[in-house]
């Protein structure tokens, strides 16, 4: 009978650590008209994008995420709202 052989997994979770980092830091840096896009973003994700960047492509490809599927529309949306 053959012996089991231990397998060692290392995930290196920096790079992660550094985005949560980086979106906590802009939480705490949002203004009052910031928080009404997020909460635009959450319930109409469309609507906050055309309101944030305008008719441009990020406009665009967050109709296209929220017909795929709602949920990738509001993360797309809360990115363009936090980071754009």
């Amino acid at each position: 009978m053959a012996t089991p052989k231990n397998i060692n997994i290392n995930i290196d979770f920096s790079s992660f650590q550094g985005l949560l980092n980086s979106v906590l830091k802009r939480i705490g840096q949002l203004s009052g008209t910031d928080i009404l896009f997020v909460i635009c973003a959450i319930f109409v994700p469309p609507l906050a994008v055309i309101l944030k960047v305008g008719l441009t492509t990020q406009f665009f490809i967050n109709v296209a995420l929220t017909i795929l599927g709602f949920v990738p529309g509001q993360i797309h949306a809360l990115w363009v709202v936090l980071f754009m």
